[in-house]
Formats: C-alpha cells, structure tokens, sequence
C-alpha cells in the first residue's frame, strides 16, 4: 500500500510539472486572445486621439478625410480639377493641411450670391481652409426663407468641390462650441480685394481664431490682377458645381419645353420692378404718387446709401433701366418679328398694365412662367424670390436671345454664362444712347427710319461675342464684371459652336480649360 501511495504522488507530482498537451494550447489560446484584445483597445484609443485633433488640424481620420500631412505639391495651388456628375467615379479628395474654417453669410439677390459663392469657394481653396455650405440672404427686400439646399443641389456642390477645397453642411462639434461661445472672428472683407489681401490679411485671422466668419461677401474679390488658376476655379464653381435642385431644374425644363414647341424665343429681363425704381431713384413715366412711394422705399431702408437722387439726370447718363415703353421701341427697332414669343423674366412690373401695354401692344406674345404654369406648379415657390428667379435663370440660358434692360446681377451673370455656353446672342443696350434717341424720336426731331438704323448700327457689335474685358486700375466698379465676360474660361472664338448642358463635363474631363499650375497655395 505505501508503494501504491508512493507511486500515485510521484504520478501527480509529474503531472504538475509537465501539464498535458491540452493544457498548453488552453493557456497559449488564453494568451493570444488577451494579446489581441489589448491591442484593439490600443488601436481604437489612438484612432480616436487622433480624431479629435483632427478637428483642429484638418484631417477626417475616421471619416474619410484626406491626411492632415501636406502633400509634396500642397504649397501650390493645383489646377481645377473636372466637374464631377454623381453617376460617374467621384475624384480623390484633395489633401491639404487645414488652416481653419471659413463661414459665409451671403448678402444681395440670388445671382449676387451666386457670384459670392464662387468668388469665397476660390479663396478658400487658396487658404487652405475648409469652407462651410454657405448661408443666404433672409433679411433683404424680398425676405425670402431659402437655404442653400433649397436653391441649389447640395450634395452635387460638396462632391463636384471635393478635389479642390473640403466643403462640409456644418461646423465639427467642436468648432460649433467655439462659435457658440464667442470664440471666432466676424467681418467683412474689403470689395474688390486681390489674393494678396486674403493672403497677407484673412489667413492670419483664421489661423488665430480657428473659425472666421465673412458676413458680407458681394464684390470681394478682385475682376482683374489673379492668378489663372483662381478665375478658372471661379468658373467651375459657377458653371460646374452650382446646380439647382432638381425641382427647379425639372420646372425650368418644362417651361423651355413649352416655348421651344412654338418655336424660338426671346428672353426679356424687364427689370422694372418696384425694388430696382426705389433704389436707382428712376422714375420716367411713373405718377407723382408712384414717385412719392418709390422715394418713401429708398429711405425705409437704411442700406442704400444714396438718398437725393435726380432721376432726370440719372436717366440722361444711362444709369436707369428702360421702362416698357423705351424697350418697345428698341425691339421694333431692331427689327424683332412682332410674333415672337418674349418671355419676362422679371417680377412684378410696377405700374401693371398700364405701364406694359405699349409692349403687349407691340408683342402680344408676351408670357411669364405665371402664364405658362398652373398656379398649383408654383405654389411652393411663392414667397420665395430666389427659387423664382432660378428659374427664369434657367429659361434665359436656353433662349434664343436674351435682352437686359438694365446691368444689374442678373443681366451681368447670365451674359457670362451664355459666353461660356458658346457665345448665344445676347443684346448689350446701350441705355446712354437710346434715351437720347428715343427721346429725339418722341419730340419728332428724328424719323422711325432714321431711329431704326442708328438702334440697328449701335447695337451691330454689342452682341454677346468675344471681347477683352475693359480694365480701369484703382476704378473697379466703372470696369467689365469678371462674371459677364470671363474671358479665362472661354474656348477660342474661332472654334465655337453652340453647346448643350452634357457638353460641360466632358469639357472639364478633357482639361480644354486648363493651361498651366500657378504657386501660390497658402500653407
């Protein structure tokens, strides 16, 4: 008995010290699997860390943005790259260090917005910061509620813009706080200012405050003096990635549609609206009491500047829009079939009837998109002026011809964007001129023939073609708007033709628009 006692201990013993086969591979399974999970917990609270100093320096780590590491060629500002549709493969995001964030309050009608999207798009792509959807105008004349994405696609915006400056719907959580606390810098921009200026002035303060905020943004950047690569992306953004919605765009189809199926048509922008008349202080042709009430307008708002105006004087030097009664003649003149389809694309003309009916008279094919829809068509576009006035946008590019009545936004964005469409025929007025003759002709001092051919010999060149923009140094305003004539981006006259919509992409895919890289990419 003691040997088997003895015997079993030593067994036991044994055991202890060399564990069985199973035993060893439990132990290596249970080391392995503590290795592996101390391990995801390492990687996760690195990614993490990282993350949240990406808010500050730039990168989205988890969430697909590009490394916060500059690239080799990051100092220059790389040439514009295609515009993207959804369908096809979405380009790589541009990889750049983040200066901060740049927020943008837009102010003014809907196409001096659209100009300031494009020009503040162009300067954040040359400061290297990220630039949020920017926010419009709610507190002009015409108090429309729109937000961006109510106007224009926004996803198609951010993605078409994803090679060239990251674009994001809102502040990161932790910059929102900042904003919340007071911890950012609000201004507004010097008008007309070149690169420089953002560069030597603008970045300083968004590298200091992390957020800087832009709350008026017409006319801030220079026509003339930047570098290529700055107007050309101008451009894209303008042409390429500033699409309406498709609510817009399917309504604007159809109201070309139904022109288009009786034949062509012109565009007339009458801009004779109660707005324009109380802040251009031009009255020809209006009642006392419709000159008291424009001039009680001009002073109800407290942001046009000029109050005493002589409107007699202003119509003289051509700074007033012509009225319906001054277009007539000038379309008679210019030999206009009086069948023509005109299109207003316009408001409500001051005055009504009484002030339209020499034009009915003169064309009684005159409709609106309030004649050709059904009122139930429009319903959600009432009260809303910007998303109106996209769509007479969208009818006056496809017109056959498309005639401004005055220089403001509209007239100025659409000619530009008709030029870069191939150059579509559009009527520049010479306003200066056609007062003194019309009023020449309505004294009987001047014949209809006489009147006709000095209209028709006048306007001979001032068709829309191609043209240098005219340059006055330190005069910015008496000079060409970069957004009627972008000269940078039009293809060579010689080679024009007309173009449709589809065209655009494969325009920018085959880099016809690009012609060399510039330095000047802050860092």
């Amino acid at each position: 008995m003691g040997l088997k006692a003895a015997a079993a201990a030593g067994l036991k013993a044994d055991r202890l010290r060399f564990p069985s086969v199973a035993a060893v591979a439990r132990s290596r399974m249970m080391r392995l699997w503590v290795l592996r999970v101390t391990t995801t917990v390492l990687l996760w609270t690195c990614l993490v860390q990282l993350t949240a100093v990406g808010e500050t320096w730039g990168p989205r780590v988890l969430r697909g943005w590009p490394s916060c590491r500059m690239a080799p060629d990051a100092r220059r500002l790389a040439v514009p790259g295609p515009v993207v549709d959804r369908e096809a493969a979405l380009l790589p995001k541009r990889i750049y260090r983040n200066n901060g964030y740049l927020m943008v309050s837009c102010n003014g009608g809907l196409n001096q917005m659209r100009a300031a999207i494009c020009d503040m798009v162009a300067i954040a792509r040359y400061l290297n910061v990220t630039v949020i959807v920017p926010e419009l105008d709610k507190t002009s004349f015409w108090n429309d509620p729109s937000e961006f994405q109510d106007i224009f696609d926004i996803e198609h915006f951010i993605t078409s813009l994803r090679s060239e400056v990251r674009v994001l719907r809102e502040l990161p959580p932790r910059m929102k706080r900042r904003v919340e606390l007071g911890m950012f810098h609000s201004m507004p921009p010097i008008s007309w200012s070149d690169i420089s200026y953002y560069h030597n002035q603008i970045l300083p303060l968004v590298r200091k405050h992390k957020v800087l905020h832009l709350n008026r943004t017409d006319a801030r950047l220079a026509n003339n003096g930047l570098p290529l690569d700055i107007q050309k992306l101008r451009c894209r953004v303008n042409y390429g990635s500033l699409k309406f919605t498709s609510q817009i765009e399917e309504l604007g189809r159809r109201v070309i549609r139904m022109l288009r199926k009786n034949g062509p048509f012109l565009v007339l922008h009458l801009r004779y609206e109660m707005d324009m008349l109380a802040f251009s202080g031009c009255t020809e042709g209006c009642t006392r009491e419709e000159a008291d009430e424009l001039t009680r307008m001009r002073y109800a708002y407290p942001w046009w500047k000029e109050k005493v105006i002589d409107s007699y004087v202003k119509r003289k030097d051509g700074l007033c829009p012509l009225t319906p009664e001054e277009i007539a003649l000038v379309l008679r003149a210019l030999d206009i079939d009086r069948n023509m389809q005109i299109y207003i694309a316009a408001g409500e003309i001051y005055g009504g009837k009484r002030r339209m009916a020499s034009l009915t008279s003169a064309y009684p094919n005159l409709v609106r998109k309030e004649t050709l829809l059904e009122p139930s068509d429009l319903r959600f576009f009432q009260n809303h002026s910007s998303q109106m006035a996209a769509l007479d946008y969208m009818v006056s590019l496809e017109s056959d011809t498309f005639v401004p009545t005055y220089d403001g936004n509209m007239a100025k964005v659409v000619e530009g964007h008709r030029r870069f469409m191939g150059f579509k025929k559009t009527i520049l007025l010479d306003r200066k001129l056609i007062v003194d003759l019309v009023d020449h002709y309505k004294s009987s001092s001047l014949p209809w023939d006489e009147f006709s051919k000095l209209i028709k010999s006048v306007h001979a060149n001032r068709m829309g073609s191609s043209s240098r923009r005219m340059v006055i140094p330190d005069k910015p305003k008496e000079e060409d708007y970069f957004y009627a004539n972008p000269q940078e981006c039009l293809r060579d006259p010689d080679l024009v033709r007309a173009w449709h919509p589809e065209e655009f992409s494969l325009f920018y895919r085959e880099g016809l628009w690009l012609e060399s890289r510039k330095d000047g990419a802050a860092t």
